[in-house]
């Protein structure tokens, strides 16, 4: 077992007042559809990166994509995923509430469900692909330079909770 560091990761440069605004107004047309936009980042994640799934004992070993879709708990979670996503685009203005949030869901995962760092990085990576694909209309270069800000600045924080853990990685990934 080893520590998991940070990749020398420097903290990512705050979003501008402009990429807040574009975050914003993007979050607003995505959200319209959260628990379908929710279900796709899931999917995607679990189709592309299926160890993944272990997290999930409900329906970790389930292979379907379409069965997939139709699982409760994949729904539940979701729409938890989109809520502190929701959370956390509504307040870009506050630090403060943003890394509160980012902390809980850092902690939760690390200590309760001993979730690997990495699938953060990758969960990042997903949504932004989802939502460059399923909301092309909106995410123009620049606003997907703004969403990629603020996906680097999440895993940021999220590792910084990781560290202060002094999380030993559970797997040689």
């Amino acid at each position: 077992m080893e520590k998991v560091q940070q990749d020398c990761l420097e903290c990512p440069d705050p979003l501008s007042d402009s990429e807040r605004e574009m975050i914003q107004d993007t979050w607003t047309k995505v959200y319209k559809s959260c628990d379908d936009v929710g279900v796709a980042i899931l999917i995607r994640l679990f189709v592309n990166f299926p160890s993944s799934k272990q997290f999930f004992s409900k329906f970790k070993d389930v292979e379907d994509p379409e069965k997939l879709e139709k699982s409760t708990q994949l729904r539940t979670h979701a729409g938890k995923v989109m809520t502190a996503i929701n959370t956390l685009v509504e307040n870009l203005h506050d630090e403060e509430k943003v890394v509160s949030v980012l902390k809980a869901v850092g902690k939760s995962h690390a200590i309760k469900i001993k979730v690997e760092p990495v699938y953060f990085k990758i969960l990042c990576g997903v949504i932004l692909e989802v939502l460059c694909e399923d909301f092309s209309d909106h995410f123009t270069l620049e606003v997907a330079g703004a969403w990629t800000k603020l996906m680097d600045s999440i895993y940021w924080h999220v590792m910084g909770v990781y560290e202060e853990l002094g999380w030993v990685s559970s797997s040689t990934m």
